[in-house]
């Protein structure tokens, strides 16, 4: 079952992030130790080519695991490069209006929804194997949609940007959020928790459901009261810098 599959039919999803220190083995090792039903590769922060997403999809699906690229805003072709290179969806960084989220799914959909490039020699189209018109209908159905609220716009209109068919998830930034709210990096700052408040509410209201990043567990809590369905406790890394500081912990007499 698909992350957008396991959010609409009401279930919590833990996911982790990819990007400085990404390899295949990593994903596997994630898989291993379970818990996690899918990732996102931060496109955003780091350089990832097509091979690289093509190559990390084919192992998310190898060990049964979904993933999304987060990507900014800004270049059509990167949305479908994305798409064909095997990953479920995308997620648009730094968004800040319901208008360029509107754009942004239009990017990610065929028509008559959107305006998707035609292409179905790629993974999700079997490589020209299956029926166009098969294709394009699964495609859009398929396609997951998520859309960053870390901005001050993209707050104050996030009731319209759930309100919009195709988005699937709005995923809360804290970074960015706390800095754009002038509390950087307090999480848990009155304005940052009122702002969490609105975009659950702007979800509930439209049907949808939200996801965010987060670093401890006080606020990770805090978010599944809320309602938050999509929770992104860690990256490669963190998990490496927490493995350092266990392996330094366990032999702290040699150190």
């Amino acid at each position: 079952m698909s992350l957008k599959q396991k959010l609409a039919s009401g279930q919590r999803v833990n996911v982790f992030a990819v990007s400085r220190l990404y390899h295949p083995n990593m994903i596997e090792m994630f898989a291993i130790q379970g818990g996690f039903d899918g990732f996102w590769i931060d496109a955003e922060h780091a350089s990832f080519s097509a091979n690289d997403i093509e190559v990390a999809a084919a192992y998310a699906r190898s060990v049964d695991l979904d993933c999304f690229v987060r990507i900014p805003p800004n270049d059509y072709s990167l949305v479908t490069r994305c798409i064909e290179s095997g990953a479920e969806g995308v997620m648009a960084a730094m968004i800040t209006s319901a208008a360029q989220a509107e754009e942004f799914v239009q990017w990610s959909k065929f028509a008559p929804r959107g305006k998707r490039g035609l292409n179905a020699g790629c993974h999700n189209g079997s490589f020209g194997t299956r029926p166009v018109a098969e294709f394009c209908a699964d495609a859009n159905e398929r396609s997951f949609v998520a859309i960053q609220i870390e901005t001050l716009q993209a707050l104050e209109e996030c009731d319209q940007i759930a309100a919009i068919e195709g988005v699937d998830l709005l995923f809360i930034g804290p970074s960015d959020l706390s800095q754009a709210l002038g509390a950087t990096g307090d999480f848990m700052h009155e304005d940052c928790i009122a702002a969490i408040k609105k975009v659950a509410a702007a979800c509930e209201k439209h049907g949808k459901t939200f996801g965010a990043v987060t670093t401890t567990p006080e606020h990770a809590h805090m978010l599944a009261e809320f309602g938050c369905k999509m929770i992104s406790p860690t990256n490669d890394i963190r998990t490496f810098n927490a493995g350092i500081k266990a392996v330094k912990e366990s032999f702290k007499e040699f150190f």
